[in-house]
């Protein structure tokens, strides 16, 4: 049934400025004049065409630098990169920016309906979802890979709001994983994951057809938010550096390696463990700033990651690492 609302004529007009400019080269004066419109109003409607996902722009300028980059990476690490070209004069909030942008378009292209998409919260994910571009899908599911909870907040407004765009992005329901990130006792751990409520949220994230997350790194000078959040004591960074972790994927530690095996704080992490993870098809992970170089490495060595998004820099030292 065709929709005859403000916002139906309104997508109806766009597509069809969107096919006269782009397809058939007209100028916004020659679309105006069709349309019968200001050229002001053909220039929102293009803007409203490339937001709304109408238009997708990619930019296929051949970079022979970043292309061999990427092949370095790729045959090292089995992996899809896409590394993406930033200049060293940028701060690591603009990289972060441009980083999250480009994995935005990608998670665009990768969700699908009748999909279950597990996404970890953090500062990466949290700008990946402010630049998703809105492309409705049927019968999908947005999962919360941890639990975001710790002793001064139950953690719920900060994952709540990166997972609601994902889900309004895909048009997909949201099932959040009300637990903390890290428990007192891996027994309340062990007693919690028997309740047939939190079974339901573990055996969705243990079908997950696709992950998405960021990687995390203790020890680096600009830390990621799971160590400045209040998650993480005194104690917990002595048990990491003893463990000698490296970083983490949703709450979950590793070592240079990508073994996690005897890490002592996994044992109360609520993140799924490495090897539900490595089972997932298509593992997204998202870093940007050369503080994320010891996990992401990591992360790789581990073989956590199917697909890589980073900034130039950062890919450049991982190619170069021996």
């Amino acid at each position: 049934m065709e929709d005859y609302s403000a916002e139906g004529r309104r997508t109806r007009q766009a597509l069809r400025a969107a096919q006269l400019y782009y397809v058939q080269d007209q100028t916004m004066e020659s679309i105006a004049r069709e349309l019968a419109v200001s050229r002001s109003s053909v220039s929102r409607l293009l803007s409203f065409a490339r937001d709304t996902g109408i238009v997708e722009i990619n930019v296929s300028a051949p970079d022979q630098h970043v292309g061999d980059i990427e092949r370095r990476l790729g045959e090292r690490y089995s992996v899809r990169a896409h590394v993406v070209p930033t200049p060293d004069t940028l701060s690591d909030v603009e990289r972060l920016e441009r980083v999250g942008m480009n994995a935005a378009r990608l998670v665009g292209e990768f969700v699908e309906s009748h999909m279950t998409v597990g996404v970890a919260w953090g500062s990466t994910m949290s700008v990946v979802s402010k630049h998703l571009v809105s492309r409705p899908t049927r019968h999908s599911e947005i999962v919360q890979m941890n639990g975001a909870g710790n002793t001064q907040s139950t953690g719920i407004e900060y994952s709540s709001d990166i997972l609601q765009r994902f889900g309004q992005a895909f048009g997909a329901r949201v099932q959040q994983f009300p637990v903390p990130a890290f428990f007192d006792d891996p027994s309340t751990r062990e007693a919690l994951w028997r309740e047939r409520s939190i079974r339901r949220l573990l055996e969705l994230q243990s079908r997950m057809d696709l992950a998405i997350f960021g990687v995390g790194t203790p020890f680096s000078e600009v830390p990621s938010h799971v160590y400045i959040g209040g998650f993480l004591g005194p104690n917990d960074y002595r048990s990491l550096k003893a463990d000698h972790a490296v970083g983490d994927v949703a709450t979950v530690f590793f070592r240079a390696d990508g073994s996690s095996t005897n890490i002592a704080l996994n044992a109360r992490s609520s993140g799924p463990r490495l090897a539900t993870l490595k089972r997932v098809p298509r593992r997204l992970c998202v870093a940007s700033g050369a503080q994320k170089f010891a996990g992401v490495r990591g992360a790789l060595e581990g073989s956590l990651v199917t697909d890589l998004v980073v900034d130039e820099a950062l890919a450049r030292r991982l190619a170069e690492s021996r």
